[in-house]
């Protein structure tokens, strides 16, 4: 049982690297596409995220391959709860203008 309960908070920890990870990259896609310097936001986001999905990875999985897999799976997991909670401002289009036509 102790086992089944490590990997299941392993899994978790997962999780939430996988929640920062994707929510931070999010963040980064809407404050650099309103920034002047989007190169900056998007560099600067790459480095802070991987620096702290990776090193919390090493130290969650502490070498064993099954603690590994768990949180590899609870990151995963995240990236699909991260793209559900914001779908909804990716299905909000622009209005488009009527009356132009694109055809020659």
């Amino acid at each position: 049982m102790s086992e089944v309960l490590s990997i299941a908070l392993v899994g978790l920890w997962g999780g939430l690297l996988g929640a920062v990870f994707f929510g931070g990259l999010w963040f980064t896609v809407q404050k650099g596409l309103a920034s002047p310097h989007p190169a900056v936001w998007f560099l600067g986001s790459l480095l802070l995220r991987m620096g702290i999905v990776l090193c919390g990875l090493y130290f969650v999985a502490a070498g064993n391959w099954e603690r590994l897999l768990a949180s590899l799976v609870g990151f995963l997991t995240a990236r699909l709860v991260v793209t559900w909670m914001t779908q909804s401002s990716r299905l909000v289009q622009p209005k488009s203008v009527t009356g132009v036509s694109h055809s020659p």
